[in-house]
């Protein structure tokens, strides 16, 4: 887990020298295809939009905890949504995303995947020289069931429930600083951060599911958090978008980082049409011991608001 972090840590320090190099050239913000590309140069007051997408994808999955099968056919629509008020020294943003989509596979029918809700809130005041001290909450959860399949001694396919609404659910409220060279990179740094882990399912919490105790349905760390932003047309209509989470746990195993890692090219064809590939990297030992993989090739409808 180390090689990862330390690959998030030259990420970030490499989106940190992009976001500074004058020679590349800047263009409009693009969208991903389940976030929001907006115009960030707007110097006081609200700024509102989102993003609506229905895409049509092929997807593969590695140890994803989720559930869903290794590779399918899906289609999954987005719902993404912003708020962000700036006025004097006083910055406060907001996003809420939400996704819900069916796969299609060869062996089981139609079922529910890639069902998430991500509400993240920020407010920074600016203390001088591109720094905001800021406070920070973030929840994130799914919608429906996940299920992991395997087959039996038999060799029929069999389904197990790994994870349901609010099971797992995590909040992280934080304070720290934010680093804002400019409109397209930012690095918010923690050192004191709680985060709670939800597991508000009879069965799972039984299990002691996403590191809770057996039989409890939450769970409190007290930690050290990092979040980088990337955002940024890095050619003629692909942009890249990409955030890095790192949280180290201070009370059990903080050599153990838990990362949350999104990547994603978006390709507009033309005004209401784009191609996206998307990757997501995960790994919390409290869930599975592994590094959790998501990958998503998709071509959809998007309209902007």
């Amino acid at each position: 887990m180390k090689r990862v972090f330390l690959g998030g840590v030259l990420l970030a320090a490499g989106m940190i020298s992009l976001g500074q190099d004058a020679t590349v050239s800047t263009l409009k913000s693009d969208v991903r295809s389940r976030q929001i590309a907006e115009d960030t140069s707007f110097k006081q007051g609200w700024k509102k939009g989102g993003l609506f997408t229905l895409n049509l994808a092929q997807g593969s999955l590695s140890n994803w905890q989720g559930g869903g099968d290794k590779s399918s056919f899906s289609a999954v629509a987005f719902l993404n949504l912003f708020a962000r008020f700036k006025e004097g020294r006083h910055a406060w943003d907001n996003t809420l995303d939400i996704g819900y989509g069916y796969i299609n596979t060869t062996s089981l029918g139609n079922r529910k995947s890639d069902d998430r809700l991500d509400l993240l809130s920020k407010y920074g005041y600016d203390i001088g020289k591109k720094w905001y001290l800021t406070t920070l909450f973030n929840f994130r959860t799914q919608f429906a069931d996940g299920f992991n399949y395997e087959k039996d001694a038999g060799g029929a396919e069999v389904k197990s429930k790994t994870s349901t609404f609010m099971a797992p659910a995590y909040m992280v409220a934080s304070v720290g600083f934010d680093y804002k060279p400019n409109d397209h990179f930012s690095v918010f740094i923690s050192p004191l951060t709680e985060r709670w882990i939800i597991v508000n399912d009879d069965m799972l919490s039984a299990l002691g599911a996403y590191g809770v105790d057996p039989g409890k349905k939450s769970k409190n760390e007290l930690g050290a958090f990092l979040s980088a932003e990337f955002n940024k047309d890095i050619l003629k209509n692909v942009n890249y978008k990409s955030r890095f989470d790192a949280f180290s746990n201070y009370k059990s195993n903080p050599q153990n980082i838990d990362i949350f890692w999104t990547n994603v090219f978006s390709m507009k064809v033309n005004k209401f049409l784009s191609a996206n590939i998307a990757i997501d990297l995960l790994y919390d030992d409290d869930a599975i011991a592994k590094l959790q993989l998501r990958q998503l090739l998709g071509i959809g409808f998007s309209a902007k608001f």
